[in-house]
């Protein structure tokens, strides 16, 4: 049987039952817990019991801000300076080095850089610094690339022993191999010789070079190797035209490290090369600042030194987003 419907309270404009505990406008109701102005906190409420408080560690955040830029601008004053300094000191003469060894050079002495650059052959050394270099650094991006691909990528009996190898070769010190390095290249009729020189560069920068490109490669997808063996690619294409691409940004940075090592190595060739006619650039400026004792050529030694310092910082340069993607890179999967 079905019952009239009473009339809802809405229809005779009456606001209708609400929930236990609900505001209903034009009625009395149970205040906000800030008052009758709203909620504690709230725009337009005089309660000032919730307003945010300010906290300690946006003030640690700023000191520890100021601090850091700080000490990064002190950074750059130590490094830059010294080379300001000596580019400065490439323009003057002697006895304005020694008499004002701060001021400004009163005249630009190009002199100085012509006769370094001839009188003191720092053309050939630097001719031949370039050959060995180059040469080694393209031999060692190659081998150490190669290796560290197959350590990265492939599970076989010796793999992290042989990483290991690398990793302890690290921490050997040059300096002990010396002697017995000495007698192997005489034995082998390398010494004096260019391309024994570029052996020894490549193997002394393999353990850094193997040792970095191994995490690099770890990093990178093994998806993309797999579909190009699915492919038919041999193991051969798909490491020369798929994953050393792939992996441009660690080669140069790595590759910048090896270039400033080798670039400024002094040890080994005075060692190795003791030919007047093969010296590197760190051997010719020891000889240009030993070859007239106390009456030495300041302002062409300063000249030299800059001519040595010019390829360092231009590859630097051209290469440092490179090298920080390259840093970066590695360390995040």
């Amino acid at each position: 049987m079905k019952t009239t419907d009473t009339p809802s309270p809405a229809e005779h404009g009456e606001p209708a039952d609400a929930a236990p505990g609900a505001f209903v406008p034009g009625q009395d109701g149970p205040e906000a817990p800030g008052g009758p102005e709203g909620p504690v906190g709230e725009t337009g409420g005089t309660g000032t019991a919730g307003a945010p408080r300010p906290s300690g560690g946006t003030k640690t955040g700023g000191v520890l801000n100021v601090f850091s830029h700080g000490f990064l601008v002190l950074w750059a004053i130590l490094v830059v300076m010294p080379l300001l300094w000596a580019v400065m000191t490439s323009f003057k003469d002697d006895g304005s080095i020694f008499n004002h060894p701060w001021a400004l050079p009163d005249s630009l002495h190009f002199d100085n850089w012509s006769r370094a650059w001839t009188n003191a052959h720092m053309s050939d050394y630097f001719l031949h610094t370039v050959v060995v270099v180059g040469f080694s650094l393209v031999g060692t991006l190659l081998l150490g690339s190669m290796c560290a691909y197959v350590l990265a990528r492939f599970d076989f009996p010796g793999n992290r022993f042989i990483y290991y190898l690398f990793v302890g070769g690290m921490s050997f010190p040059v300096i002990l191999a010396l002697v017995p390095l000495f007698f192997v290249m005489k034995n082998l009729g390398l010494l004096n010789t260019t391309h024994g020189l570029i052996l020894v560069y490549i193997a002394y920068s393999l353990p850094f070079t193997v040792f970095f490109l191994t995490s690099f490669f770890r990093t990178l997808p093994g998806s993309v190797a797999e579909a190009a063996m699915i492919d038919g690619a041999s193991h051969t294409r798909t490491f020369f035209q798929i994953m050393l691409p792939m992996a441009r940004p660690g080669l140069i940075s790595v590759g910048i490290f090896n270039f400033l090592g080798q670039w400024n190595q002094y040890l080994l060739p005075t060692v190795l090369n003791t030919d007047e006619d093969k010296k590197v650039l760190t051997q010719g400026l020891v000889a240009l600042a030993t070859s007239q004792g106390y009456k030495g050529d300041y302002s062409g030694l300063f000249a030299g030194l800059v001519m040595a310092m010019l390829p360092v910082l231009a590859a630097y340069i051209l290469f440092q987003r490179q090298v920080q993607e390259g840093l970066t890179a590695g360390a995040v999967k």
